[in-house]
């Protein structure tokens, strides 16, 4: 007969069974009355999410939290593994939103707070993150709840996230600069505003091309992000 159990029922049955210091689920097996030894189940944690954690850090993100639900022990040794710089286990999907909360009132005014999730429990912190992120072999509802999905369930696609809206931004704002820029002198000239002051005029034939060349000038800086 085989018996399959914790400590405590190892210990009903009369079967002492060997303590397991390390992190995990532990399956206690015992033969024919005797103890066989144990097994012990846990979650492997996800290729490259060291270094994910530590592109974040060099991505200038200043402050890494855990929020899970397993056990303290498991979070914080995974937490230490990684070089995450906080840890808060055993929590509740209300308690999620609560450490949200906090992050939130904590953080300078000029920084943004990010939460990754990809369970059902995470979903009331995802709406409530200033940037909710998903991945995306999550739940149906963490992605409905998320700002931003990541396709592939990669967890080093966050920083990668974060560098590409950046990068959007800056070329946004480029953009924008060379529209203005590019206008506020091509308008009065096409005009002949500065025909009564410098006797400068723009033919209609190049201010057609001219406007070519804008727009040709914004996309071909937009395409620098690809």
């Amino acid at each position: 007969a085989v018996a399959v159990g914790n400590t405590k029922l190892m210990e009903r049955l009369g079967i002492p069974a060997v303590e397991c210091h390390q992190v995990g689920t532990v399956v206690h097996v015992a033969i024919d009355g005797a103890y066989a030894g144990h097994i012990l189940i846990s979650d492997r944690i996800k290729p490259h999410a060291k270094q994910a954690i530590e592109n974040l850090k060099k991505a200038g993100v200043t402050r890494t939290v855990m929020l899970t639900g397993d056990r303290k022990q498991v979070a914080d040794t995974v937490a230490k593994e990684l070089g995450i710089d906080e840890v808060h286990a055993e929590l509740l999907p209300a308690d999620k939103v609560a450490q949200v909360e906090r992050l939130l009132r904590e953080k300078p005014k000029k920084e943004k707070l990010a939460f990754v999730g990809d369970g059902i429990n995470d979903a009331p912190a995802l709406t409530r993150a200033d940037v909710g992120i998903a991945i995306g072999a999550g739940t149906d509802i963490a992605i409905d709840a998320a700002d931003v999905v990541l396709m592939k369930s990669r967890l080093s696609d966050v920083p990668a996230a974060i560098r590409l809206s950046r990068a959007t931004l800056r070329n946004i704002h480029e953009n924008l600069f060379w529209a203005f820029f590019y206008n506020i002198i091509g308008i009065p000239l096409a005009a002949g505003v500065w025909i009564p002051f410098f006797g400068w005029k723009l033919n209609p034939m190049f201010g057609a091309a001219a406007m070519s060349l804008s727009s040709f000038c914004v996309v071909t800086n937009a395409l620098q992000i690809g």
